[in-house]
């Protein structure tokens, strides 16, 4: 704030330092609190959008000598947020992709090996201390304390001079860095299924009976994608879906609102339409629930629900929204009673072919026990059957 500026004094600089500080660590406590379980799930977004919210950064610093001291002021502790979600997203993205690459649970020594990586960049890129002038005996001293300058600064610096050069070079290696990231995250292959992944390999076996492998969906997934969206393949979006949802919100989606009271917002179940529900999926750890109109569907996963139900209850939605979107505009008008053909009809289908699809799965390098469809925290229910019922 102070550069430039006769007036500017020691105090206000470090109230801008303890406005940057503050802000920084607010927004690491509301990203890791919003985001952090789609954190390990959503590794290989989070390691790019790391890399982006550090450039993003660098640009807002460079720009911050332009203008004034009030917005000066916003860009700055704008910068000092992004440089903390990027080490959130970096952090947790990292120790994800270490504990993948670390197949023989030599996850230590992976560390150490990363470390030993990166002091070894360090040393290569920089240089001790020369002067201007060739080397000659005696003007060269190692432990001078300046040693270690970089050599692309000593090189690029006498070059770049003028704004338009600097810009010029910053948003060239700018893009370079993005662009090399994006090339080393999109050859990640993980073997879990999140649910972009799930949507390609499900999809795929219903529709082809075949199955993918880790190496051809990582040519196929995005890095991007919207939370929670339902595609058929590598189609548009047919829907989204919600897993780990309430109870409340189930009902809300079954109980047609004449029947919610305007005082309290409870819903008079007359129809049993709950009660049906759960003795159709009496046999699974999961309801399941596609809202036709909304083109939502909701997952509500029952206490203790394993992963590989989890991963059934996501294959269940997406063929029924598939499904209700081959059936054309008449699927938004669909009735109760449809609906629930269509749910008992789907789920019958997909269970008599679910032990050969999760076999072929595992063989095909799947990890069906690491459960990676849930991206934030959600409820679990607990069913007491009354024997007399």
């Amino acid at each position: 704030v102070g550069v430039g500026d006769a007036n500017a004094s020691p105090t206000t600089a470090l109230l801008l330092s303890i406005l940057q500080e503050s802000t920084g660590r607010i927004a690491t406590i509301i990203f890791a609190h919003r985001l952090g379980t789609s954190l390990e799930p959503e590794c290989k977004m989070y390691r790019l959008a790391a890399d982006i919210f550090n450039d993003a950064a660098m640009l807002l610093d460079c720009l911050s000598p332009a203008l004034p001291r009030g917005p000066r002021v916003l860009l700055l502790s704008s910068s000092s947020m992004l440089r903390a979600l990027c080490g959130v997203a970096a952090g947790s993205s990292k120790a994800s992709l270490s504990a993948h690459f670390a197949k023989w649970g030599n996850l230590g020594e992976l560390n150490a090996v990363s470390q030993q990586h990166t002091l070894l960049i360090a040393m290569v890129r920089s240089r001790p201390n020369v002067a201007s002038e060739r080397l000659k005996p005696g003007n060269y001293n190692f432990f001078n304390g300046n040693a270690g300058m970089p050599v692309a600064g000593s090189v690029v610096v006498s070059y770049v001079s003028s704004p338009i050069t600097t810009w010029t070079c910053l948003i060239l290696l700018l893009s370079i860095h993005l662009a090399m990231n994006r090339a080393a995250v999109r050859a990640v292959m993980l073997h879990s299924l999140n649910r972009q992944r799930a949507n390609l390999v499900i999809s795929t076996y219903l529709d082809r009976d075949k199955v993918l492998t880790p190496k051809e969906v990582s040519v196929q997934e995005w890095i991007f994608d919207w939370n929670g969206v339902l595609r058929w393949r590598s189609s548009s979006p047919l829907a989204a879906a919600r897993i780990g949802s309430s109870l409340q919100v189930l009902l809300a989606s079954l109980g047609p609102a004449r029947k919610r009271s305007q005082r309290t917002g409870s819903i008079r179940d007359t129809e049993a339409r709950l009660t049906r529900l759960i003795r159709l999926y009496s046999q699974e750890e999961f309801l399941v629930w596609y809202d036709a109109p909304q083109r939502l569907g909701h997952i509500i996963l029952k206490e203790g629900a394993a992963a590989e139900s989890q991963l059934k209850a996501w294959a269940l939605v997406l063929w029924i929204a598939h499904r209700r979107h081959a059936a054309g505009a008449d699927a938004t008008s669909a009735v109760f009673e449809s609906s629930m053909e269509l749910h008992r009809r789907t789920l019958q289908e997909l269970s008599l072919q679910w032990s050969n699809c999760t076999s072929r799965l595992r063989k095909a390098g799947w990890d069906l026990d690491n459960g990676s469809l849930e991206t934030r925290s959600g409820s679990r229910i607990r069913l007491i059957i009354n024997s007399d019922s």
